[in-house]
């Protein structure tokens, strides 16, 4: 563990907490209250990086903040910061010491998972963002832990000064009933926690998902909830696809926006849908409510409105015959805006638009003029940013592709986005988007600034980078530092967010967390000290070997791979689709083929999703 004290001016600066993903419950990422970090003082050489802590496995979660917190023997601004080994640590942010930590059971090893799936580290454990109730002084997390064989979620009720349970821990657990009248049972082998919780209305909320798409004759997405405090179950639950049967036996409809958390106004919660059968003849807004913008009561019963695209390249089916995915982005909803339509969100996920929409209407399953508007996506494994400008007026930042955006909110008539700034473009890396987060003093101008975390895009480092932007000087590039590492190999995405608080920005990564500020007081920076890289993984039982390509053509049983050095393989994919070990198979789309070979065919016994770019592939074996 490498330490290093902060300025004591920062560490003093203010009185921020970040207790939920995103800074709050419509996710709009913005810390209004930052008063020392400005665009002159991270563009100059008196910023950068101040400390490192190890930490033991890799970090999916957002880290949260907390001031003023009572902890070993005193007050203490802290970061809580939870790990995919089920580790929660309580770090001091003035001098990077660590207050308290505890393991709640070790995290699930991959050789344990839904077929061994690869997108994620080699361990999983807290995979999305904790939630904190300060009048409580509680932080809620799911761990997943193998018990007795099986796969377990537990949600938690943990107090912040000690890190114990307040109350025992409680299984995720539930039912539903498919439309030929058959029972289906919640398992934590089929499905992932990804999404960040969200507490609100006396409840803590969790999205599920399924692992790398694989089982999806079995997974499927829910929504379940928890009473505050108590952690008793909700009397209901929202099982996301109740269709007993569709044409390829495949379901899912997961809730997982790349690890953005469903959203609430208080009065009703949103989030997103993926896909659902390849066929692209699943969907049904009564029983399967896929590729969607889903707008659910607290209570979780009742659907009382939704969006889901129709028609064209970018409906609904077209989005499930080319694994469209809608739920790789997540849901933002604005605050309050002037005019006819004050109740507005954003979304968009891997393909199509994304689209500005009026949450008091969602327009249900329409063409493009149920929308009020359609901009432009790049790509979004990723989630919207919102913050107001010196001139008082709202803007949405959209960070898909390789650029962030930033779009001025026109709320004169209908509603419409302007787009005012781009980014320079980043470096291709892994799946396209990033998330952001934005820090201001109030609406002062010169104050607001844009913060990115890249993901990595060079194999021989491994690096993530933390950005800056400057919004007010056409989003020009501020800054830039390694802020962590991330095995290049992996095909998880490092949906990392930074945090900005009290003068200093956070990010957790693979084995780290590091912190950023002013320097002062003597403080000089520090190099960035990577952590060991992880092993190499062995192949699944069975398996002989493993081949990554983009998918030029196929039939009703193979398809052609153009492999990495332009060579062509025929994959034989009856054997994986047999087991529902098979992703939706595209032309054009990157894929992983684990098989053996035969008389010059790569028989497959499971396909997985793979990074666009070959320049993210691990070598084929």
């Amino acid at each position: 563990m490498l330490l290093i004290v902060f300025t004591a001016s920062a560490a003093t600066a203010g009185s921020t907490n970040v207790v939920t993903y995103h800074y709050d419950a419509l996710r709009t990422g913005w810390d209004a209250a930052e008063t020392t970090l400005t665009p002159a003082g991270v563009g100059s050489a008196g910023f950068g990086l101040l400390a490192q802590v190890a930490l033991d496995e890799q970090v999916d979660a957002q880290p949260l903040f907390v001031s003023g917190q009572q902890i070993a023997g005193g007050k203490h601004d802290v970061v809580y910061v939870a790990t995919e080994n089920n580790t929660i640590y309580a770090i001091d942010a003035s001098d990077a010491s660590i207050l308290a930590q505890r393991n709640f059971g070790a995290g699930v090893p991959i050789e344990k998972l839904y077929d061994e799936c690869s997108n994620n580290s080699d361990h999983v454990g807290i995979g999305s963002t904790p939630v904190i109730d300060l009048s409580t002084n509680t932080l809620y997390a799911i761990t997943y832990t193998l018990e007795h064989n099986k796969r377990i979620y537990r949600i938690h009720a943990i107090d912040l000064g000690t890190l114990s349970d307040q109350v025992p821990s409680v299984v995720a657990s539930g039912s539903g009933t498919l439309t030929n009248g058959k029972t289906y049972d919640f398992d934590g082998y089929y499905n992932r926690q990804r999404a960040a919780l969200l507490e609100t209305s006396g409840a803590i909320y969790a999205g599920f998902s399924g692992w790398c798409d694989l089982g999806g004759n079995v997974s499927r997405g829910w929504v379940m909830g928890w009473q505050a405090g108590t952690l008793a179950p909700l009397p209901q639950l929202k099982l996301m696809n109740h269709a007993a049967h569709t044409p390829n036996h495949f379901f899912l409809t997961s809730v997982w926006m790349s690890g953005y958390g469903i959203a609430s106004d208080g009065k009703s919660l949103y989030f997103a849908s993926g896909n659902s059968d390849p066929a692209g003849k699943s969907y049904n807004s009564t029983t399967n409510l896929d590729e969607s913008v889903v707008k659910l009561s607290n209570d979780l019963g009742t659907v009382q409105d939704f969006f889901t695209p129709a028609g064209g390249q970018d409906g609904w089916s077209n989005l499930d015959k080319s694994d469209g995915d809608f739920s790789a982005g997540g849901v933002l909803l604005l605050p309050d805006q002037p005019g006819r339509y004050p109740h507005l969100a954003v979304a968009g996920g891997k393909v199509g638009p994304m689209y500005l929409l009026d949450r008091d209407h969602l327009g249900g399953l329409g063409p493009e003029k149920v929308t009020l508007g359609r901009y432009a996506n790049y790509g979004c494994w990723c989630g919207p940013s919102y913050y107001v400008g010196s001139d008082g007026v709202g803007r949405v930042v959209e960070s898909s592709g390789v650029v962030s955006i930033v779009w001025k909110i026109d709320t004169s008539a209908k509603p419409k986005l302007v787009a005012e700034s781009y980014s320079p473009h980043l470096q291709d890396m892994q799946d396209l988007g990033f998330f952001t987060t934005i820090s201001s003093n109030g609406t002062a101008a010169n104050t607001q600034i844009i913060w990115a975390v890249q993901r990595p895009y060079d194999p021989n480092t491994n690096d993530v980078a933390l950005l800056a932007f400057d919004p007010s000087n056409n989003s020009n590039q501020i800054f830039s530092g390694v802020a962590g590492t991330w095995p290049f190999a992996q095909s998880a995405n490092a949906n990392l967010v930074p945090v900005v608080a009290n003068g200093h920005v956070f990010v957790a990564s693979y084995k780290n967390i590091s912190g950023f500020g002013m320097y002062g007081g003597g403080t000089k920076p520090i190099i960035f000290h990577p952590p060991p890289a992880p092993p190499a993984r062995g192949l699944p039982p069975g398996v002989k070997h493993e081949v990554r390509g983009t998918v030029t053509d196929m039939d009703k049983t193979s398809f052609n791979l153009r492999l990495r050095d332009g060579r062509r393989l025929k994959v034989d994919m009856q054997a994986a689709r047999a087991a529902f070990d098979v992703v939706a198979i595209v032309p054009g789309h990157a894929v992983d083929v684990r098989g053996d070979y035969h008389d010059g065919v790569l028989v497959a016994q499971s396909i997985l999703h793979q990074k666009q770019s070959p320049l993210t592939w691990a070598p084929d074996r």
